[in-house]
């Protein structure tokens, strides 16, 4: 048995290593060990033959080590083997010196050289050692620092973005703004197709609904924080993002998904705002089953590694096909001890309305923000009414009252709740 290439995990932990868990499928005659190990030197230091150069010093330090393979379902005889195809999951560490906190590159190396290893494999997780996870910040607020910057304390956030998601110059925009501000939401942001187009940018919008936000408050008292969208290429972000500060910006808004994870830790470690994270188009890192990762690690972990105080995240309940466990998870990832970071806030998004409050407030507790859309802005009265029956709904949850005998005593909430049936379970 090679100890350089294979190791145990009471061995490996405490040491400089990533550990990445892959799931792999494969024809039940391929060796599923020579597999993993492939992968391991592939990944790491090697090609698919031996070459010059490499010496005992260069495995030692610089080479990936097979830790763990886990047959699915769980075989040890031969006799038990049915199937022609085997399922399993395996445990590689990586030497953390490989790639330092360049992130880019700790994706390539985790995921990034299969045609060399010929290994189609889906990352589930990575765990990180301490000494590597130093190197981050992490989110500069976290959920304590955003509602210590709000104020609002004791119950769940409420968010709504701008619709039309394009079209709009600042001052038409700013319009709906203060129309949906006048409700009592906490959070406008833009919608994640608004970026820097020629007739409505990002700083122009900041002074445009700063104006309507003081409005709002000096004729309802609601305080409301608008999150820009400064997602754009590497050479325009960082310009993006002195000019909304410079025009007075709450908080920053970045699709990471596009931009990559390496963008967003750059702006968390330059801006003295709150950073919402937006996965949008993630789907394509984690809808397959032989590849990409697992939608915690995407969404979840390596957001919160990077820097986001707040993270938009599916539900299982406004269409899209995600898993219940898969959502969990993901809300885990973001909020549970992580060594020194901070947690991140999961801002939840589709299935939003107000008889749904309940439910996700049951589910995952107060530290979230509800991220309305179309319950807000399609309300029968209106946007202003339509962010009164999200805050009411809000309300009567954390109250602990009766949501059904309560909700007929609110207008606004008896209205949407005509559209939007109650849901409990």
């Amino acid at each position: 048995m090679d100890s350089v290439l294979y190791t145990l995990s009471e061995h490996i932990h405490g040491q400089n290593y990533v550990i990445a868990s892959y799931y792999i499928k494969l024809p039940k005659e391929v060796d599923v060990i020579k597999k993993a190990s492939t992968l391991a030197v592939g990944q790491t230091i090697g090609t698919w033959i031996p070459i010059p150069g490499i010496t005992d010093e260069i495995r030692e330090k610089y080479m990936g080590k097979v830790v763990n393979i886990f047959d699915i379902p769980a075989l040890d005889l031969v006799t038990q083997i049915e199937e022609e195809e085997r399922k399993y999951i395996i445990q590689i560490a990586y030497p953390a010196v490989n790639f330092g906190n360049d992130l880019p590159l700790l994706i390539t190396s985790l995921l990034g050289n299969d045609a060399s290893t010929s290994a189609q494999v889906k990352l589930l997780d990575i765990e990180f050692p301490e000494e590597f996870t130093k190197k981050f910040a992490g989110p500069q607020f976290g959920i304590d620092g955003v509602r210590e910057y709000t104020k609002v304390k004791g119950r769940p956030f409420l968010l709504n973005m701008v619709k039309p998601c394009t079209g709009l110059t600042p001052e038409e925009g700013a319009k709906i703004f203060y129309q949906t501000a006048l409700g009592g939401v906490d959070f406008i942001k833009d919608d994640e197709l608004l970026g820097n187009p020629s007739y409505s940018h990002p700083a122009d919008r900041v002074k445009a609904f700063r104006k309507a936000a003081k409005a709002a408050y000096e004729e309802s008292g609601n305080n409301v924080k608008y999150f820009v969208n400064v997602t754009s290429g590497t050479a325009e972000i960082m310009d993006n993002v002195k000019a909304v500060e410079d025009a007075g910006a709450d908080g920053i808004m970045i699709n990471f998904a596009a931009v990559g994870y390496s963008v967003l830790k750059q702006v968390a470690e330059e801006t003295n705002l709150p950073i919402l994270g937006h996965a949008a188009g993630s789907g394509m890192v984690y809808e397959g089953t032989l590849n990409g990762m697992s939608s915690p690690l995407a969404v979840g972990k390596l957001a919160r590694l990077a820097g986001a105080d707040i993270v938009m995240v599916n539900t299982p309940y406004g269409g899209y096909p995600l898993s219940y466990q898969k959502y969990m998870q993901t809300i885990e990832q973001l909020v549970l001890p992580f060594y020194h970071l901070k947690a991140s806030m999961p801002s939840i998004g589709g299935g939003v309305h107000p008889g749904m409050v309940e439910k996700y407030i049951r589910e995952v507790g107060c530290d979230i923000v509800l991220a309305a859309g179309g319950a807000v802005q399609g309300h029968p009265g209106g946007a202003t009414a339509g962010a009164k029956a999200m805050r009411q709904a809000i309300e009567i949850v954390m109250s602990g009252e009766d949501f059904e005998s309560a909700a007929r005593e609110k207008k606004e909430l008896s209205e949407a709740l005509s559209l939007w049936k109650y849901q409990a379970n």
